[in-house]
């Protein structure tokens, strides 16, 4: 029996995978966590052999809770479930100790396989990561549309129109913190580090 801890902010996402991990019988779900901050609060998990966490938490960075979790607790496996695709991002993470990490679209058979394989003490990164060439989002463009919700869209076209988030919540009727979120969470998404990249990604998936 893996002992598990699952972390993810979006609530039907964590309940719906904690049924799931619960009725194959070789999982345990010890926690079930929804933000970094609580996670934190809760480090030392003395009896977890895997944490399953979310690349895309709200109240943290992933490299800040990361460098936090290792200070806390260095030898905890840890196993990112993610939308991102392409390994721009995960080439910063890696060295802080992540053993890999699976697409949140993945295959059930292939959760339990990368599970399975980072509590026995391996890495588990799916070939896209391992494809040394690959240095951003390659994604199709239909699926690619898919990693960005409707608002996320409306935000990158303003964006790349040269808004500035406090033109683009007067547009969006949105806070210009809540902007703020989307824009990190955008460039996140599309593995990207500044502007001109976030750009030159959406052109070339056809995002805008």
């Amino acid at each position: 029996m893996i002992r598990l801890t699952l972390v993810d902010d979006h609530e039907i996402f964590r309940k719906g995978l904690e049924g799931l991990l619960k009725s194959r019988g070789d999982f345990e779900v010890l926690n079930s966590i929804g933000s970094a901050n609580e996670l934190l609060e809760n480090l030392p998990l003395t009896n977890t052999d895997v944490l399953l966490l979310d690349l895309q938490l709200p109240d943290m960075e992933p490299e800040i809770l990361l460098k936090k979790i290792r200070r806390i607790q260095p030898d905890l496996k840890i196993l990112y479930l993610t939308l991102v695709r392409g390994n721009r991002y995960f080439n910063k993470l890696k060295p802080l100790g992540l053993q890999g990490y699976i697409l949140k679209d993945s295959p059930v058979e292939l959760l339990s396989e990368a599970i399975e394989s980072v509590a026995k003490g391996e890495e588990y990164f799916t070939d896209r990561y391992q494809t040394e060439h690959l240095n951003t989002v390659t994604t199709p463009e239909n699926k690619m549309k898919e990693l960005l919700s409707k608002r996320e869209l409306e935000v990158l076209k303003l964006v790349a129109q040269e808004y500035s988030s406090s033109q683009i919540a007067e547009q969006l009727f949105l806070s210009v913190s809540t902007v703020d979120s989307h824009r990190k969470n955008i460039m996140i998404k599309l593995g990207v580090d500044n502007i001109v990249g976030l750009i030159k990604v959406a052109v070339q998936n056809g995002l805008i």
